[in-house]
């Protein structure tokens, strides 16, 4: 197994002690620029439109990490959302493949209660072939040595990741989290609903 890592770019994650959590908070919008209705949350929302909202167009996040995703009951495109301010769309969705202006549901990312994050990429599927352990940030998995563009399988040791379709840190976003499935992403389409390739060409933690 090989190990990439740039531990004086490493910068360490928030401690939160023994029996402690994070705290969460966000608020989204209808309209774009932090305009018309809007409501706070504290926790997972499965489906915006039953709080009276058509769709969110803009969103303020206040505390922790969150991801959002295109359609109701965490499905579809899914998008990073982490402390600041994202006053419209493509704020948040980065360069996707096809236009998408639509935030249906969301969800706290769990990830602080650890000191460090670190997972392992495998070259094929069920975590088999060439494997790696990443424990930094890396706009181009390729350039860091990795044997080509796309990801077989993944393990999620500790702490949360954002996988990107794309170097540079662009395209689909897929969320890893070691506090969901276990950490174990054994084939791509375990990746979320909305996965149709299993190239991955840049990979970043997700800090509270």
């Amino acid at each position: 197994m090989y190990r990439f890592t740039r531990s004086a770019m490493m910068q360490p994650m928030i401690n939160y002690g023994m029996g402690m959590a994070p705290f969460f908070r966000v608020t989204v919008f209808e309209q774009e620029h932090f305009q018309g209705k809007c409501q706070e949350f504290t926790s997972e929302c499965c489906n915006i439109q039953e709080c009276g909202f058509d769709n969110i167009r803009s969103i303020r996040v206040e505390s922790g990490a969150w991801v959002g995703y295109e359609h109701h009951d965490f499905q579809g495109q899914q998008f990073i959302l982490e402390r600041g301010e994202y006053p419209h769309w493509d704020a948040y969705s980065g360069n996707l493949s096809y236009h998408v202006e639509r935030l249906m549901s969301f969800r706290p990312v769990y990830c602080a209660s650890h000191q460090s994050s670190r997972m392992t990429i495998f070259e094929k599927e069920n975590f088999l072939g060439r494997c790696v352990e990443l424990c930094d940030d890396y706009p181009s998995l390729q350039a860091m040595g990795w044997c080509g563009p796309e990801v077989g399988s993944m393990h999620v040791q500790c702490g949360a990741f954002v996988c990107y379709e794309f170097s540079g840190y662009r395209g689909r976003q897929y969320i890893m989290e070691c506090e969901r499935h276990s950490g174990d992403y054994q084939h791509w389409r375990n990746w979320g609903s909305h996965s149709q390739t299993p190239q991955i060409q840049s990979i970043r933690r997700i800090q509270h």
